[in-house]
């Protein structure tokens, strides 16, 4: 499941590590939510054949997928995951993971662990990070809607995958990641069939992330402050490991 994340890089680091055409300025976010605009890094067209010019660039797209047979998307439910394991299958992902793939750079994730049932306690929030800093680039999927009237939407969603050991106490999905060795073949969409990146949605490593217990201010998307990464002490024990009937709806349409 991501159902919040947060990107504070600046331009100049999104540069290097994608490898970008360029990247325009713009703010550090510290809440970023569904229906929110998002960057996303799609693989763009050589100049020349042979050229040393970066092949890829960055967008900007509504983070809520909408598949492009959709009439009316105030009727369609919000799409901000895919679940990697079956995504192919589904009609409304099927064409992006075909001609579609993108990466969502992110600077962490946020996800809540819901309280034991019967309790009255609270949801606890965690940030979810890199061990060692800096920006991961998570596996997303895009579609163009276009409306009768003409007009354009860029929209996207975030695979998901089953947690590994450092989230699957919080909750049993994840985010895909890509490591930068293999962003050519994720986003080569000409010679790589869903198929043949079928082997890089898969959990990352045990300790690629590390998970900080934090306050319910990320709860408010009107809260998008840096404080909202601060480590807390949480109100009740955590539990090592995620109780296996606490399972969310499927990762594709609700929020947490």
């Amino acid at each position: 499941m991501c159902g919040r994340f947060a990107l504070t890089a600046t331009p100049e680091e999104l540069l290097e590590l994608f490898g970008l055409l360029e990247a325009e300025g713009f703010p550090a976010r510290f809440n970023i939510a569904p229906t929110q605009p998002i960057i996303v890094v799609v693989a763009s067209e050589r100049a020349e054949p042979g050229s040393n010019l970066p092949e890829r660039k960055a967008l900007l797209v509504r983070w809520g997928f909408t598949p492009g047979w959709v009439k009316d998307p105030r009727k369609f439910p919000l799409l901000i995951n895919a679940r990697a394991e079956t995504a192919i299958e589904k009609a409304a992902f099927r064409a992006a993971m075909r001609h579609r793939r993108v990466l969502v750079p992110a600077s962490g994730f946020y996800e809540w662990q819901r309280p034991a049932k019967g309790s009255r306690d609270a949801a606890q929030a965690f940030w979810v990070r890199p061990r060692k800093g800096g920006i991961v680039a998570l596996a997303g999927l895009m579609e163009t809607w276009s409306s009768a009237d003409g007009s354009e939407v860029d929209t996207a969603a975030i695979l998901t995958t089953g947690a590994n050991r450092a989230v699957s106490h919080i909750h049993d999905r994840m985010p895909v990641v890509i490591q930068p060795e293999d962003f050519s073949r994720w986003l080569d969409c000409k010679s790589q069939e869903p198929r043949d990146v079928a082997d890089l949605m898969v959990p990352a490593a045990e300790d690629y992330f590390e998970a900080i217990p934090i306050s319910e201010k990320v709860n408010k998307v009107t809260n998008t402050g840096p404080d909202l990464q601060d480590e807390v002490t949480p109100a009740a024990p955590i539990p090592k490991k995620r109780r296996a009937d606490d399972r969310d709806d499927g990762g594709q349409m609700s929020l947490f």
